[in-house]
């Protein structure tokens, strides 16, 4: 699967364009501001939608090209479907906090109709968004006119029956839920159970359970804050519902540990039912153990069988029945282990890398330096180096696998690890829920990637 080559299907800066038009203000194209790096990438269930998120409190949703005749190879391509301002800068009097617009999460709901719904979340505001099409207005009013103004009730002489006129497509994107005033820490992810009609939200030291269709109170699954808050020794860094089982879920924390609760058991899910950690081995301690060793993301596999992590430098599959131990271990770049030091002094250290599974569970990837993502074959034990970058990717390019030289002679292809660019980084991928299709967040650039065999 990794061995296959992969093409470029689309880039998307023009999604800078689309906000120069909607925020009325020029920016040169090659330079972004800090307001444009992406933050979150989610496809929609089927996959025919995809969102991003970025640092300026936007929403950015690209549709997929239908399928035409004339040129069946543009069936991979994403277009923008909808933009908007999803969250504002704000601030707590209370506490002289700034609350950052920045989009931390995004999770889309299962399609029920023809609108489409999305969860998106801030440090502290979680919003569920509806985008609609209208392609259709309604003219004939009895008691306006056309431009919308009230009519003088005196010159109705008949009663008219109001029509339904084509229109140009819009689509409109309207918030419908906002649910806050439930973190007093950051909200670091978001997670839409099986049963669709609850979700939880995430923080430092606490779980919230919502439901949908209320948003002035919420239930606390999971406290970990300690009465003395000089005693706290971990906090959690993500959580993520079963994707079958809406009464289990799993959340991850800095001591590189997971918890699986079942809410079957009690309210409050402060006992887990399996508790994952695998020993660490003493000759690699080292002062820089206990940070690299914190999860930045764990995510379920599609069956609901695995569990998969990513830490500093690894990816690791767990296997829900066996807590012990990994069952797999994948190293993601080995050859920084050498670095930690001055990776800690610039703060990269601290990265928080995502993980994302294939639609079949048999491959996973995950992010990098230098606009490097991994793959991992979970079947062969291959993985490929790939580089998400402006310079090598033109459409339909066949993407070069690259490769890292530590010390010694370097060959033609390869990439020293002291040249590596740390402030290049790839933190949020997203893989379409059944193609080989899959989306990359570069800064501010958005790759989508396809199988060349598609």
């Amino acid at each position: 699967m990794t061995t296959r080559p992969w093409i470029l299907a689309s880039q998307m800066d023009e999604e800078i364009d689309t906000r120069k038009i909607n925020n009325s203000f020029l920016r040169d194209h090659n330079y972004a501001t800090e307001a444009d790096i992406i933050s979150t990438v989610e496809f929609n269930p089927t996959g025919e939608l995809l969102a991003t998120g970025d640092k300026g409190g936007r929403v950015v949703v690209f549709q997929r090209e239908q399928e035409s005749k004339n040129q069946p190879h543009r069936r991979g391509e994403y277009n923008v479907y909808s933009t908007f301002q999803s969250h504002e800068p704000e601030f707590d009097y209370l506490k002289s906090l700034e609350i950052e617009e920045k989009i931390n999460k995004i999770r889309w709901l299962p399609q029920q109709n023809a609108a489409y719904f999305l969860l998106s979340t801030n440090d502290k505001t979680v919003k569920l968004w509806k985008i609609s099409e209208r392609d259709k207005r309604p003219e004939g009013y009895n008691l306006k006119d056309e431009d919308g103004r009230i009519r003088d009730p005196s010159t109705i002489t008949a009663l008219r029956v109001p029509v339904l006129q084509p229109m140009d497509l819009m689509v409109e994107a309207t918030p419908r839920r906002v649910f806050s005033n439930a973190h007093t820490y950051h909200i670091n992810s978001i997670s839409v159970n099986s049963d669709y009609e609850t979700y939880m939200s995430t923080d430092d030291l606490r779980i919230n359970l919502w439901n949908l269709e209320i948003t002035n109170r919420s239930f606390n699954i999971v406290d970990i804050k300690p009465a003395n808050m000089e005693e706290l020794t971990e906090v959690i860094t993500a959580a993520e519902f079963h994707p079958h089982q809406c009464n289990t879920f799993v959340y991850s924390s800095s001591k590189g540990t997971m918890r699986l609760c079942d809410m079957r058991a009690s309210a409050l899910c402060d006992n887990h039912s399996k508790f994952f950690e695998e020993p660490e081995d003493p000759s690699n301690r080292s002062f820089f153990s206990e940070i690299i060793s914190s999860i930045s993301d764990v995510k379920f596999s599609h069956s609901g069988r695995y569990l998969m992590t990513r830490d500093y430098l690894t990816v690791k599959v767990w296997d829900l029945n066996m807590e012990s131990k990994p069952l797999e271990t994948y190293q993601v770049h080995d050859y920084l282990r050498s670095k930690l030091c001055s990776l800690y002094e610039n703060d990269c250290i601290f990265d928080k890398f995502e993980c994302v599974w294939n639609g079949s569970d048999s491959v996973i990837m995950t992010g990098s330096y230098n606009n490097f993502f991994r793959m991992f074959d979970r079947n062969t034990k291959r993985d490929v180096t790939l580089e998400a970058s402006r310079e090598n990717s033109k459409p339909r390019a066949v993407l070069k696998p690259r490769k890292v030289c530590v010390g010694g002679k370097r060959r033609k292809d390869e990439i020293s690890v002291d040249s590596l660019d740390f402030s290049k980084k790839i933190l949020h991928t997203a893989w379409h829920p059944s193609e080989n299709i899959i989306a990359v967040a570069a800064t501010n650039n958005l790759y989508i990637f396809q199988d060349k065999v598609n």
